[in-house]
């Protein structure tokens, strides 16, 4: 997954590159330095508040069925539309901090989605819990994008990955953790309940986020003209690595998606029968997740970009494969590997990003989140099909074809970086 034109490569070697003695630039945080732990703390709290809000229904989805009298496929739309949300605004979003700046717009977004946290609970149809849910996630679109905009702008290239590896880890912990929470409390109280117990706690991480989160150094407000924005947009959209990021960000959430869309339906049905706060501790397999992303600047410096992808994809597939066992020993494990593949994929694809775009940095990562959860809700709806057509095996179908397309773009991108190498020597001649 190497730049396939020497203006990508240029833009990769600048991000990258380490400032002189006495640039601006000097003065962003490394690991240890002062304001760095208040930093990382608060985005991954962030994140945990994000991702437990966005699938607060996703482990809920047979109760939510059960009392409105709707099919899985039905009842997948209360995850699939704040997915969708997220997705259709997270660029416009990115525009608002582009120059209003990025703790103002994170701020704002989690103050909106808490708040609508606490209507969920009192949805008086499926319709308007769908409705609900929608515009939560679209008020969630403001923290993807903008959080991997203020890291790339206060955190030093070499620490990048590890930064975002962190709001990544804090995605994870908030989906573990809201879906644990809501399962056992849905168990004894009801799904309403749970619901709002997750709205309480977003609430509590939203406050200590305001409070903890250092105020950016090194923002420089853009513009809101629509043809500056437009233009900003396409010049990331023409960048051939870019789009092979996107794509990629795309299909791992597909697998991801649908995985864990339909899980609580076939673990609660035969040949299992679990309880529902038992279903929602298999979301415990999140800390696996939390594991895989801190770990992935390691992993890169290992391995490179796509030699990560690659043991990334193929840790995915493996893990689909293990989970069409009728064992529950077995499906555990396989869970395990798509939790671990899927969070590695993501934390390397969304930190290449934020290296490779130079300029419209919160753009170039809100169209790679908008993938990301078009991903999501494709995976969620798609998915949920499946099973209802072919069983688990259906939505096990769709996840092995979407880590086949990872691994084919990452393919393409290989052989594009040894094209361009074999070019770049013929040139200087």
């Amino acid at each position: 997954m190497s730049p396939a034109s020497t203006g990508a490569s240029t833009a990769v070697d600048a991000v990258m590159s380490v400032p002189s003695s006495g640039s601006p630039a000097d003065t962003r945080m490394t690991p240890g330095a002062p304001g760095y732990r208040r930093m990382s703390l608060a985005l991954f709290l962030a994140g945990v508040a994000t991702f437990a809000l966005l699938y607060s229904t996703q482990a809920l989805l047979p109760l939510i069925s059960g009392e409105f009298g709707v099919a899985a496929s039905e009842a997948s739309w209360t995850v699939a539309a704040a997915t969708g949300g997220l997705a259709l605004f997270v660029l416009p979003m990115s525009a608002l901090s582009e120059r209003f700046g990025r703790r103002a717009v994170m701020t704002g977004s989690l103050a909106v989605a808490v708040t609508v946290g606490m209507l969920v609970p009192f949805a008086p149809s499926i319709g308007v819990l769908v409705v609900l849910r929608a515009v939560q996630g679209a008020a969630l679109a403001g923290l993807p994008a903008s959080a991997q905009a203020y890291l790339a702008e206060e955190v030093r290239p070499k620490a990048l990955v590890t930064a975002i590896g962190l709001f990544v880890a804090g995605n994870s912990v908030g989906g573990m953790s809201g879906r644990v929470i809501t399962g056992w409390v849905a168990q004894e109280w009801g799904w309403r309940v749970s619901v709002g117990v997750i709205g309480a706690i977003a609430v509590a991480c939203a406050v200590a986020f305001r409070l903890l989160l250092p105020a950016p150094r090194h923002f420089e407000a853009g513009s809101l003209r629509p043809r500056v924005l437009l233009g900003t947009v396409r010049g990331h959209l023409s960048d051939p690595l870019l789009r092979r990021l996107y794509a990629i960000g795309a299909l791992f959430m597909t697998v991801f998606g649908g995985v864990y869309t339909v899980i609580g339906y076939r673990l609660t049905g035969a040949p299992f029968g679990l309880p529902q706060g038992i279903v929602g501790s298999i979301f415990l397999v999140y800390l696996v997740g939390t594991v895989s992303a801190s770990a992935a600047g390691r992993l890169v410096g290992r391995l490179g970009r796509r030699g990560a992808l690659y043991l990334a994809g193929g840790t995915t597939a493996a893990g689909l494969l293990l989970s069409l066992a009728d064992t529950l020993p077995l499906v555990l494990l396989g869970l395990v590997l798509i939790t671990a593949g899927f969070f590695a994929g993501h934390a390397v694809a969304s930190s290449a990003v934020s290296k490779t775009a130079t300029r419209g940095r919160a753009q170039a990562s809100a169209l790679y989140q908008s993938a990301y959860y078009i991903g999501s809700s494709a995976g969620s709806t798609v998915g949920a099909i499946a099973f209802h057509a072919s069983g688990w095996a259906g939505t096990v179908t769709v996840g092995v074809l979407a880590v086949l397309g990872v691994v084919t773009i990452t393919v393409l991108g290989t052989r594009a970086a040894r094209v361009a190498a074999r070019r770049e020597p013929a040139a200087a001649h």
